[in-house]
């Protein structure tokens, strides 16, 4: 059986990874969230247990949550 090297992120992981990609992409998104990290974090929907892990920046949380987090850190 072929494993595949990617394995896309489960539905619950959306939330999680679009603020990602918003911190990585977009200037005025990664400003709010220097400004004021859980409204940031709050306009994505993230529950606090993501919120946690974020702000902490704990790739392997955020992992297991589902993201790319490779990708970001």
């Amino acid at each position: 059986m072929n494993e595949t090297h990617y394995r896309f992120p489960p539905a619950a992981a959306y939330a999680l990874n679009r603020c990602l990609y918003a911190l990585k992409s977009d200037d005025a998104f990664r400003a709010r969230f220097l400004a004021d990290a859980k409204a940031a974090m709050a306009e994505h929907g993230l529950d606090a247990e993501a919120q946690a892990a974020l702000l902490a920046a704990d790739r392997d949380a955020l992992v297991a949550r589902g993201t790319g987090a490779f990708e970001y850190f």
